[in-house]
């Protein structure tokens, strides 16, 4: 398995950690390669599933980049552990930047792959950026108002999660403290996800030390009202989907194809959300078929 380079770059916030993984002929004496920015789920931290599907990209060819989003992981930034759509495209920019700057990275051919939430990351980036040429969406979240209303409450639940945002952002700017409740957690109704999750508990998982299990209150509106399905008419560069009905809100992801404006393909496979993120053969069998996708589009 090709073994990470540890870089920094410039975000538009903050100095940005990632790890650069590039395939094991690379050098300087060899072609420059297509490089592919991966994000992971929200609030995650690069070590959880990001770094993994950089390091299978890089054994298929590709020059790849996981990294920490402002405020999260080794990367700096202020407030901590803010889930902010907004902030998180910023942030895959300067990653774009980096990347395509870099000597074994072939400039013109850039690529982009998100697991989970970092769907809706690398989509929104894309649509904004002529420089994305493909992307490969793996176990994808894409949540628009309906998706949100079935997810979190209802109407009622998502004006109350609002209504607590706000509350949390105005204590935050008066006294700079942040309101936090767990990401992942089965006792604490007010959790993100208020289910015992074994992915993000399991130490052998992702319950490592680098990720603090926590979420800021104060994110909950711009995650709620940022409509993930309607950016597909904004993407022209091919899509790649790899999902499985046994996973997250796979209706979401249907709607999203439907209205892309591009090339489109939709994989369906098995195994439940957090398959994808490090269980085989669900992570070997989305990595080949983005690398595939992207020998094709890059």
């Amino acid at each position: 398995m090709p073994l990470p380079e540890q870089v920094s770059f410039a975000g538009d916030a903050a100095k940005l950690a990632g790890h650069l993984f590039l395939p094991d002929d690379a050098g300087s004496d060899a072609a420059p390669v297509p490089g592919v920015v991966v994000a992971g789920t929200w609030t995650s931290v690069k070590e959880q599933m990001a770094d993994r599907y950089a390091a299978q990209l890089a054994r298929r060819g590709f020059a790849a980049l996981s990294f920490d989003f402002t405020g999260y992981g080794e990367s700096a930034g202020e407030p901590r552990d803010v889930e902010s759509p907004e902030q998180k495209v910023r942030d895959l920019r300067a990653a774009a930047d980096f990347l395509t700057g870099h000597p074994a990275v072939n400039a013109s051919h850039l690529g982009a792959l998100g697991v989970c939430a970092g769907a809706i990351y690398v989509s929104a980036f894309a649509a904004e950026d002529a420089r994305v040429e493909s992307l490969a969406l793996v176990a994808p979240w894409l949540h628009d108002r309906r998706i949100c209303e079935e997810n979190y409450g209802g109407p009622e639940g998502i004006e109350a999660k609002k209504a607590a945002a706000a509350e949390a952002r105005l204590r935050y700017e008066e006294t700079g403290e942040v309101a936090y409740v767990p990401v992942v957690s089965g006792s604490d109704p007010d959790a993100a996800m208020p289910f015992d999750i074994d992915f993000y508990l399991n130490p052998q998982r992702g319950g490592i030390p680098q990720w603090p299990n926590r979420f800021a209150v104060m994110a909950w509106t711009e995650w709620l009202d940022f409509d993930a399905v309607a950016i597909a008419p904004k993407v022209t560069a091919p899509v790649l989907l790899v999902h499985s009905e046994d996973a997250a809100i796979p209706d979401g992801a249907r709607r999203f194809h439907d209205n892309l404006a591009g090339p489109k393909h939709f994989l369906w496979t098995e195994g439940t959300q957090f398959d994808f993120y490090d269980q085989s053969p669900q992570v070997g069998f989305a990595a080949d078929a983005a690398a595939e996708h992207f020998a094709r589009t890059l």
